[in-house]
């Protein structure tokens, strides 16, 4: 049996970030090697896989009847066992082409980030199809935890620091001391609330119907969670509910930041109630150090502004928050050696 000094010359080390909305894939000594949505394209008939990733996305909404391209994660935990073992598979084995082959000879120790609210259900859920999918042993890790550690906050310090990680199925806040999560919240909202937020108001007040695709692309483009400067306003293209022809409307950033505002309130009231429960020593630090956004929700427009706002608390977007916690577990990955001595 190889002790775990030699097995890093026979075996790679694998992070993931296993999101709702993009899976995200960190080696060892490589970096982040992998950013892809989480879809994967199935043949009905056969129950083929036949896409998975970008290539999947692409067919959502343009398929054939026999082919549908899903989203196997739900508000960052697993909805379709059998589905996620396979978009595993696939991630897993496309990593591993980035490490010489050498270490390929043994599967790969795999490090998931999961959400902090999941049961132990769910958690084990995770562990089996990673397992079933190629990997070797597999190790969990709590999302607010390794977003902190990726965007670089002292967590082994003795003193309060902040995450809020807004994903695309979940929303994670956590204050951290001591390596440790003093107090969390987790909420299932996120990106894909936002995107839903939009096609039903583009459906209630245009009578238009447009695809998942177009409402991210509205999120990004004019969506904002507070008043920015030279607000902008854009044309969308979707279908009439009434006729079912192609139309075309014009929406502006001020009525798409209403439509938003019900779930970017829950993430409020969410941070709130985390605050609330924070012990008071850490509560003063968090008067100097402040929260810190992460997760592709962080780049919603004047996101920071409203919670600085809500809070009287400096908030702060990391550099790449998005990558946040892909990077976390490639900084732990650096102790997967001490961590299998205590496994």
């Amino acid at each position: 049996m190889f002790n775990s000094h030699l097995s890093k010359f026979f075996q790679a080390d694998i992070g993931i970030d296993l999101g709702t909305a993009n899976c995200l894939v960190f080696v060892r000594d490589h970096g982040i090697v992998l950013n892809e949505p989480s879809v994967v394209a199935i043949n009905d008939h056969t129950k083929e896989v036949l896409e998975v990733g970008s290539a999947a996305k692409r067919m959502i909404g343009r398929t054939p009847a026999n082919i549908r391209a899903v989203r196997p994660m739900k508000d960052g935990v697993i909805a379709d066992f059998e589905v996620t073992e396979e978009m595993l598979r696939y991630f897993i084995n496309k990593a591993r082409r980035a490490v010489p082959w050498c270490q390929r000879l043994l599967n790969p120790r795999v490090m998931i980030a999961v959400p902090s609210g999941i049961t132990e259900v769910e958690n084990r859920a995770v562990k089996d199809s990673a397992k079933r999918a190629g990997a070797g042993m597999v190790y969990i890790v709590e999302e607010p935890m390794a977003a902190a550690v990726g965007v670089g906050l002292p967590v082994d310090d003795p003193c309060g620091n902040m995450i809020v990680d807004i994903g695309g199925g979940t929303t994670e806040v956590a204050i951290i001391s001591l390596d440790g999560i003093v107090s969390a919240r987790s909420v299932r909202v996120g990106g894909d609330e936002f995107d839903n937020a939009i096609v039903n108001h583009m459906k209630k007040v245009y009578n238009l119907t447009v695809g998942d695709r177009t409402a991210e692309r509205i999120k990004i483009e004019v969506g904002s969670a507070f008043q920015v400067r030279d607000e902008l306003e854009m044309d969308i293209k979707g279908r009439d509910l009434f006729s079912g022809l192609p139309k075309t409307v014009r929406i502006s950033a001020h009525e798409i930041r209403n439509a938003l505002q019900e779930p970017i309130a829950s993430i409020i009231e969410t941070v709130l109630a985390t605050l609330e429960v924070c012990p008071a020593e850490l509560s003063a630090d968090l008067i100097d150090r402040g929260i810190m956004l992460a997760g592709g929700g962080a780049l919603l427009a004047g996101m920071d502004r409203l919670l600085m706002q809500e809070t009287g608390l400096p908030v702060f977007v990391a550099d790449d928050p998005l990558l946040a916690v892909a990077k976390g577990t490639g900084v732990m990955l650096q102790e997967l050696d001490v961590l299998a001595r205590h496994e």
